[in-house]
């Protein structure tokens, strides 16, 4: 197990939280609530953009068992899209950043990819709901991964289309089978 602690910050320093171990995943969702939510959020004065320049917002997912937060709490603030909304995000009133997003019932917490620099933030493994991508053709169906010195590889990323299949064009380097199902199998 990997045992490393990270400490992250909004924006102006305010507030704290770790992280600690391996995420579950580190993605960038393109579906439409957090295409909303983004460009609702992106009215606020922010510290610097949520999405990508593929249009996506990059999210690395941790258990909530995984994450502590510290000070700064009392400047959390809720925002959902709507009153019956599954969903909801967490922001830093002080400077507006985005912390994370958490789904009703769900045992993860899915933390936004701002909180960490550049050259820290864990390696994008996964591109969700792709069909939603504003120019879908531009984004790429490959992701860069970071060795352990430090250089940068290329390696293809899963990506989850419309239907929530998994499509891909390679053989998983993870320890599970990938499956690339067609669309027309599932027909009954």
């Amino acid at each position: 197990m990997n045992n490393k602690t990270t400490h992250l910050t909004c924006a102006c320093g305010t507030f704290h939280l770790e992280v600690r171990g391996a995420p579950i995943i580190s993605a960038e969702c393109h579906c439409k609530s957090c295409s909303d939510a983004a460009g609702r959020l992106e009215s606020l004065p922010l510290p610097e953009a949520i999405r990508t320049i593929h249009g996506g917002t990059r999210y690395v997912l941790y258990r909530k068992d995984r994450v502590s937060l510290f000070a700064g709490t009392e400047n959390l603030r809720e925002f959902r899209l709507g009153p019956s909304a599954s969903t909801r995000r967490v922001l830093a009133s002080c400077c507006n950043t985005p912390i994370f997003l958490e789904f009703k019932g769900g045992h993860w917490l899915s933390v936004y990819g701002n909180l960490w620099k550049q050259d820290e933030l864990p390696s994008l493994q996964l591109r969700t709901m792709t069909q939603n991508a504003p120019d879908r053709a531009s984004v790429p169906d490959r992701a860069f991964r970071r060795t352990g010195d430090g250089r940068l590889l290329w390696q293809t990323s899963h990506r989850l289309d419309c239907d929530g299949l998994q499509s891909t064009r390679h053989h998983c380097q993870r320890s599970y089978r990938c499956l690339t199902t067609k669309k027309s199998s599932l027909k009954a």
